[in-house]
């Protein structure tokens, strides 16, 4: 059929991440109403293309992709107000971190994301507790961590967070942390455990803690006159995929958590679960930053966080 839509969705992943096969759900499910109306294409990594991980923001703002993730973090300068979901130990457990996102605090930053930069946010992927990995020592407290360089994501939250830790952060690009690792550049990186697996870093890295510091999710980012440009029922059909592919996407993540554990552990790397009390030590020396947090964002959007 001539004059298709043509649908470009990418990541910065290999197709069998669970945020691949999310968008691969989401296609598949607008070919099955739309059938050679559309054409949906898939870029699942762009770094094998040649581009940066963070790159995927601008390629959908500027219409190349019509949709991508990304994690929060990569937003902070854009949206400062996101910074809030980097605060470190605000999510008790994974089921008040989905009930935040899914609920006022994602609504409330999804529309500051919209009003800032050129996109539709339909909801949020989870990218799920992070952990510290690091080629040096275990990491039991805070103490084992003074002077570990350590990669963080872009965002000055999570930097102030692992500087009171004791740590040396550096804000790295995927692309330059997955290099810095393999070069020993830096000592450590905090991730989920499957991102840990994904990219390889328990090759590099034998000592791993499940500190659970910050709960994270990616925003699912769509290019606004592109889809403002459809007919109505593909956008609406488009906003039903991407709302049946969230829960989809979270019950692989839960998944591929425990067999990334697995692959760790298969690694001969060693596996640390802080105490009740070491973790006490982490949530206390990040607490300075919880105060700062008051005065620094909004009360309304502070309220929303099960720490406060």
């Amino acid at each position: 059929m001539a004059n298709k839509i043509e649908i470009r969705m990418g990541g910065y992943g290999p197709p069998t991440t669970t945020f691949s096969r999310a968008l691969k759900f989401i296609g598949e499910r607008l070919e099955a109403r739309f059938g050679d109306e559309i054409a949906v294409r898939m870029v699942w990594n762009i770094m094998d293309l040649g581009y940066r991980a963070d790159d995927i923001v601008w390629l959908v703002e500027s219409g190349i992709l019509t949709l991508g993730y990304q994690s929060s973090s990569y937003f902070t300068d854009s949206v400062p107000e996101l910074g809030v979901s980097d605060l470190p130990f605000v999510f008790p457990n994974i089921e008040a971190a989905r009930a935040a996102f899914d609920g006022r605090l994602g609504a409330i930053l999804a529309q500051r994301l919209e009003a800032a930069l050129n996109y539709r946010i339909f909801g949020w992927f989870e990218n799920g507790f992070r952990h510290i990995s690091n080629r040096l020592r275990p990491i039991h407290r805070p103490a084992d961590m003074a002077g570990m360089r350590i990669r963080v994501l872009p965002s000055d939250v999570q930097a102030r967070s692992f500087a009171l830790l004791g740590a040396l952060p550096q804000k790295l690009d995927l692309t330059e942390a997955i290099a810095a690792i393999k070069a020993g550049t830096v000592d450590a990186q905090e991730n989920p455990l499957a991102n840990t697996v994904t990219y390889g870093v328990h090759k590099f890295h034998r000592y791993h803690t499940l500190s659970g510091h910050f709960y994270l999710s990616r925003p699912i980012f769509l290019h606004r006159p592109t889809i403002e440009a459809w007919p109505g029922a593909l956008r609406e059909a488009m906003q039903q995929a991407v709302a049946e592919a969230i829960p989809y996407q979270r019950r692989l993540a839960l998944e591929e958590e425990k067999k990334s554990e697995a692959a760790i552990r298969a690694e001969k790397c060693e596996i640390v679960t802080p105490s009740a009390a070491e973790h006490a030590e982490f949530a206390a020396a990040v607490r300075p930053q919880l105060d700062e947090a008051r005065s620094r964002y909004p009360k309304e959007i502070l309220s929303l966080l099960p720490g406060f």
